[in-house]
């Protein structure tokens, strides 16, 4: 997709790499910011970025408040604080604790120090893009198998792995854009059978909505292993960008050759560790989240449509047909200023995807729904 505002026949900048100028200048996902600035409208229900309308602990946006009037200072590069608190949060050191810009700036990071030009990378086709785009970015080769029953099949990914000597794999557990999920030992397996020289990525974005029995047990020197979590989902902190891995200490020690040591803004650091310690909050959002799957889920069917299961803050729907008719269906929503999004590879894009939202927002999805589906059948 083009970026907002830059033409599509522009020349590049002729100092720039090979690599910068073969690729597109594109973004993973238009954000409902540029849509609303295209339509000239306000969306009146915000449902597809799988942000928590819900917002952050109260006691995050109290530590924010006041950690703005120091906000002339750097961040603390360390994170000193945040890291020792997830790891005893967690149950390891803080030296295999390594906090970033979000799961998507970690995911870059990652790819920089693993991947070199012309090495694979397996992955899922249609699972998060943002990771295809740092493989792109810094020259490695994508792979990709299909999911399996509208999930990410571990067997698959392995075995492609192994397939092409894979430098990185990456699963997401629960899955987006679908909502499915495996079980710990189906995980647990996966993470045994990593070929020898390969690392898993494994992308728990999701994990605070999921079933219990969903993460294995946390083994952070295994090498064949790093898991990602963040703030921006349960914890509701998306435009803090506050992520986090876990993983062997050698490797969390090489984040530091080559990320940004200042990246991590100050007020971040105090939200996410007042969030951290705030579990009575965390429980109502997931309260939240299993009531809006719910009702998500019985407005589709209300409407002749079929939710699939979900261990996420949002509901992957499908709409019956054929990838045309879903984005029909999408596009007729945002019309009526309903913002949601649809999974981007077939067969998975006969389905949009809805994120959990207040009750006003879903009695508006609701409202719009029957209208936008006739006017996609017509």
């Amino acid at each position: 997709m083009q970026r907002a505002g830059l033409a599509a026949d522009m020349t590049d900048d002729p100092r720039l790499t090979p690599l910068a100028a073969s690729l597109p200048a594109t973004v993973p996902f238009v954000g409902p910011e540029t849509q609303e600035r295209a339509r000239g409208a306000a969306f009146v229900a915000r449902l597809g970025a799988n942000e928590s309308v819900f917002g952050p602990s109260p006691k995050a946006i109290a530590a924010m408040q006041a950690a703005a009037a120091d906000v002339w200072k750097y961040g603390d590069p360390e994170s000193h604080d945040l890291r020792h608190a997830l790891a005893a949060h967690l149950g390891v050191t803080a030296g295999n604790v390594m906090v970033g810009g979000g799961i998507d700036g970690l995911l870059g990071l990652l790819v920089r120090l693993i991947v070199g030009p012309g090495e694979a990378v397996v992955t899922s086709a249609g699972a998060y893009p943002t990771f295809n785009y740092h493989v792109a970015g810094f020259g490695g080769v994508l792979h990709t198998v299909p999911y399996c029953d509208d999930a990410e099949d571990p067997a698959a990914l392995i075995a492609k792995a192994a397939e092409v000597g894979a430098r990185l794999i990456y699963l997401a557990n629960p899955d987006n854009p679908m909502g499915s999920w495996h079980g710990a030992e189906r995980i647990a397996a996966t993470i045994a059978a990593v070929p020898p020289g390969a690392l898993l990525i494994l992308d728990e974005a999701y994990i605070e909505f999921a079933p219990e029995g969903t993460a294995p047990p946390l083994d952070p020197e295994n090498p064949r292993v790093i898991r990602l979590r963040t703030f921006s989902k349960a914890h509701g902190m998306a435009g803090a960008r506050v992520g986090y891995a876990i993983g062997p200490a050698n490797l969390i020690r090489a984040f530091d050759k080559v990320r940004d040591h200042f990246g991590m803004n100050r007020i971040s650091q105090a939200g996410a560790l007042a969030a951290l310690a705030d579990g009575d909050w965390l429980a109502h959002v997931q309260a939240q989240v299993a009531a809006a799957r719910d009702r998500i889920a019985a407005i589709a069917r209300a409407n002749g449509l079929s939710p699939l299961p979900s261990a996420t803050n949002f509901v992957t729907i499908d709409c019956g047909r054929d990838g045309a008719f879903a984005k029909a269906v999408l596009e007729e929503l945002i019309a009526r200023g309903i913002f949601v999004r649809m999974p981007f590879v077939a067969p998975q894009n006969r389905c949009i995807r809805v994120s959990c939202g207040t009750p006003a927002d879903l009695d508006a999805f609701a409202a719009a729904l029957p209208a936008a589906l006739a006017a996609a059948r017509a």
